[in-house]
């Protein structure tokens, strides 16, 4: 059984993965963390992880960047594994993230969906391809009115896989309002939409001559997410120290 502190217990996502913690026998959520210490689901819900004394085999995190050096702090001391879903942050959070995967195991992820990790390889693929035949890049994310960050971690990742592909060769266009000059064609453009309960769309748009090829994702539900936090966790109770992620979980490499 692995035993699972829930970071931001409950919040929208935190509640996600209650339910379907639920339903499973191969983990249980001992206790969780929340800026609102309301026990409603069974286990103790603390304010702080320095109140919490339970021991657990890894902390699953769905916060928010703001949240995210204590808990960062609090992994390193304790040699406690990670599973860290939260996007925005800051450059200086991500070098804190790979120091204390010395300390520790860290899954880190944008996005802990099957699908959104498939259209990581499949967008590298496409990149090699098309974007050395001169297509234009362009990548639309979509998502929910009360989402904090933007562009979204998953859109930055997916500009990453592609710049990786490409050896660097890009820089990333937010915003052309005060611009008034034709394409960069080393540029990716990434554009954030924000409106009612969109769960979650990417698009990434290879734009050439007289042809356009569409490569997309959509959530119609946050279980996904969930479902990929909990396997997440599963894996990596028990795993030494270092930087993980989904790929690690799902072995794309010889399931593709």
């Amino acid at each position: 059984m692995v035993r699972v502190i829930l970071y931001g217990c409950n919040g929208a996502m935190g509640q996600v993965i209650t339910n379907l913690v639920s339903e499973q026998k191969e983990v249980e959520i001992v206790a969780g963390i929340d800026i609102h210490p309301i026990e409603k689901n069974g286990y103790p819900v603390y304010s702080s992880l320095k109140e919490c004394t339970i021991e657990a085999d890894v902390i699953v995190d769905f916060t928010s960047a703001a949240a995210i050096d204590v808990l960062l702090d609090y992994c390193e001391i304790h040699g406690m594994p990670l599973v860290l879903c939260s996007t925005g942050l800051s450059d200086l959070q991500i070098q804190k993230v790979e120091q204390c995967a010395k300390k520790t195991a860290i899954l880190r992820s944008a996005n802990m969906s099957l699908g959104v990790n498939l259209l990581l390889k499949l967008v590298k693929d496409g990149a090699r391809t098309l974007g050395e035949a001169g297509f234009d890049i362009e990548i639309v994310e979509k998502h929910h009115n009360r989402k904090l960050d933007a562009p979204s971690g998953t859109a930055l990742s997916l500009a990453d896989s592609i710049n990786e592909a490409m050896g660097g060769r890009y820089h990333y266009q937010y915003d052309r309002s005060t611009r008034h000059e034709k394409r960069d064609k080393n540029e990716i453009g990434i554009s954030a939409v924000r409106g009612g309960s969109i769960v979650g769309e990417h698009e990434v748009i290879f734009a050439g001559q007289e042809e356009v090829v569409t490569i997309s994702h959509t959530a119609y539900s946050r279980a996904i997410f969930g479902k990929g936090a909990i396997e997440a966790a599963k894996f990596l109770a028990g795993r030494p120290a270092g930087l993980y992620t989904m790929a690690d979980v799902l072995d794309l490499t010889t399931m593709i």
